[in-house]
């Protein structure tokens, strides 16, 4: 796992707690938008653009 996964999975985790919290996702449907968030927040830090599988330049950088 990459330091990009476990930022993802921890930011997801949170967030994910928030909504759970404030009423907005009830802990019976946890897995199903977990995952959705998850997904989001990967696409996000990557710099995958959706839709033309483009990445960002500079996370490509940082990477080097």
């Amino acid at each position: 796992m990459d330091k990009y996964d476990k930022q993802a999975l921890q930011v997801a985790k949170e967030v994910v707690i928030k909504f759970i919290e404030v009423g907005r996702i009830s802990p019976t449907n946890f897995g199903q938008n977990f995952d959705v968030i998850y997904k989001d927040i990967m696409r996000t830090i990557t710099g995958v653009t959706a839709g033309d599988g483009s990445r960002n330049p500079v996370i490509e950088e940082e990477a080097e």
